[in-house]
């Protein structure tokens, strides 16, 4: 094969690539998450949270963004931190691109790592103290 033939065919492969990494995220996101939250992020308040559009709320403060890495599902699932990475991010596009900020940055595999360092002792007392709006589905 010649070269400019094997760059075409690298191009043309790069649409299946993301295609195949955003339904790996999702399957991440069915295994880890679905058992709590459901497939479709809703859960079951008031035990539950809902993953949907509160997120991007959250996201927007930095105790905030650092509770959603240190909530007790994320800090104790079996995915890599690249892979808890990945899932928050689809989270944040799947479930609250109207809440999510105009200017949110994307967790990093390295944010999430330094994260699960810090236990979160009491979710529920740091999740009042991040005055939510409970209206929020």
């Amino acid at each position: 094969m010649t070269r400019l033939g094997w760059c075409l065919a690298v191009l043309a492969a790069l649409p299946l690539c993301a295609v195949a990494a955003d339904d790996e995220i999702r399957a991440n996101y069915l295994f880890a998450c679905r058992g709590c939250h459901l497939a479709d992020g809703k859960g079951v308040p008031p035990e539950i949270p809902s993953l949907r559009n509160v997120l991007g709320q959250l996201v927007a403060t930095p105790e905030g963004r650092n509770y959603v890495m240190r909530v007790p599902g994320v800090l104790q699932s079996r995915l890599n931190n690249e892979q808890l990475a990945d899932v928050l991010n689809w989270i944040l596009t799947e479930f609250n691109a109207d809440t999510r900020p105009g200017d949110f940055q994307p967790f990093s595999e390295r944010e999430v790592a330094e994260a699960r360092k810090h236990i979160l002792t009491d979710p529920s007392k740091m999740r009042a103290s991040l005055k939510m709006d409970s209206t929020i589905e």
